[in-house]
């Protein structure tokens, strides 16, 4: 179940929410044409993302107009702009509902930020398993080509901003940004060495600045409302909204988006609370990536950046992937580790001959034929590819071993003693 919200989403309460007419008819495109017809310096744009205190949306967090103050000022090579479309991240279902229901409203976030770091030509990435999320995307684009908004001469200012949708393929590693570079380039999806940073050398060593996709649909809602707006939409400093992508073993999974800073108990009450009577065991907050926390320590945590990073995770994608008292932990995080040994790119040894050797460790963990040794080798493993990757991938694998075995540790060393579950059979409480 997908719910209306106030920046991202506010085109869903309406019928036929991906269509021109409805975006106009909530001020659509007026935000760019009153940039583009004012001529607005791009700075003065820039200093209004980084006050509205907007942070990428993709889970790396950085801040958005720090982000595009990075490209250089001046006009001598052309420069790009790249939309992150991908979506990858288990449990994250929040771009594609953007993609098909409010695309013009992304449209409308290119415009304005290519127009704010001099970019000429914008890609928007998509994920390969996104059909219906990219026709609506070409069919926006060819709506907003036909108004004359998007290409030659936008708004009559002889401007140019040409933006084209590519389809991706399906990989993970390509959600890196210089890896959906390099996809971009037609070359393997290889994250590259930094630096050089995009914003200095990118997509064909031009510069090229890369955002998230709910990061570029805020920005028309807060330049139309004001950074003071956005930042204090919940409460102070709380830096604007969030979607939420909550699954798992709840009542019912929803995608919300809603202030950021509202308490985790807030949120679980808004999808029925757990299902079936259990009891809340642990709770994966920003897609699989992102460290697992336990119950006694969600319960009191408020879904905003600051908190779940003082909490050791982080907010990620927004994916909140919720677990009850039933759950092996074993058993999941060996579902985790085959997608994450599958989805390497192999370009690093660490990740490439790291991500296997844990995964066939907790195969045999779960066979039977494992030992408390093996499973404290585990998050020594993790420690060997853990910052020692081009990418974060290697974050990605070593964050969820070691934060399953920091809170749950009880659970692997009785399975390695006992050749099963500590958890199947038990009776509810």
């Amino acid at each position: 179940m997908i719910e209306p919200g106030p920046v991202c989403y506010r085109t869903l309460a309406y019928p036929n929410s991906h269509h021109l007419s409805t975006y106009q008819a909530i001020g659509g495109y007026e935000v760019i044409k009153d940039i583009i017809t004012n001529q607005t310096p791009a700075d003065t744009i820039i200093e209004a993302i980084k006050a509205s205190g907007l942070v990428g949306r993709g889970g790396a967090a950085f801040p958005s107009g720090l982000k595009m103050s990075f490209m250089p000022k001046s006009a001598d090579t052309i420069k790009y702009l790249v939309c992150n479309s991908d979506e990858g991240e288990p449990g994250t279902s929040k771009d594609r509902f953007i993609l098909s229901e409010n695309p013009h409203q992304l449209i409308e976030g290119l415009l304005i930020a290519a127009y704010a770091i001099g970019a000429s030509v914008v890609y928007n990435y998509l994920r390969g398993e996104f059909d219906v999320p990219y026709q609506r995307m070409e069919k926006a684009l060819e709506e907003a080509r036909e108004q004359g908004y998007v290409g030659q001469n936008i708004f009559n200012s002889g401007l140019t901003i040409d933006i084209y949708n590519v389809s991706g393929a399906g990989s993970y590693i390509v959600g890196e940004e210089t890896a959906m570079l390099e996809s971009l380039e037609g070359k393997r999806a290889y994250p590259r060495a930094k630096p050089p940073f995009p914003a200095m050398s990118g997509l064909y060593g031009c510069p090229t600045t890369i955002n998230n996709t709910e990061t570029l649909a805020s920005l028309p809602v807060i330049i139309q409302q004001g950074p003071s707006w956005y930042k204090n939409y919940h409460s102070e400093n709380s830096g604007g909204t969030k979607i939420f992508c909550v699954s798992g073993h709840v009542m019912r999974p929803k995608i919300m988006e809603l202030p950021l800073g509202i308490p985790f108990t807030e949120l679980l009450d808004k999808v029925g609370g757990i299902r079936d009577g259990n009891r809340l065991k642990a709770v994966i907050p920003g897609g699989s990536s992102m460290k697992i926390l336990p119950a006694e320590v969600m319960l009191n945590i408020h879904m905003d950046y600051a908190s779940l990073k003082a909490a050791g995770s982080a907010i990620g994608t927004g994916a909140v992937i919720v677990l009850d008292e039933t759950c092996c932990m074993v058993e999941i995080l060996t579902c985790l580790m085959n997608f994450y040994k599958h989805e390497s790119c192999g370009q690093c040894t660490p990740c490439r001959e790291g991500t296997p050797w844990i995964y066939r460790t907790l195969i045999e963990l779960l066979n039977g034929k494992s030992s408390v040794a093996a499973v404290e080798s585990l998050c020594r493993i993790a420690g060997n590819i853990e910052g020692k990757t081009i990418c974060a991938f290697g974050e990605a694998v070593a964050w969820p071993v070691t934060s399953f075995l920091q809170h749950f540790s009880d659970e692997f060393i009785y399975f390695a003693e006992h050749g099963h579950s500590m958890v199947k059979g038990r009776k509810k409480s």
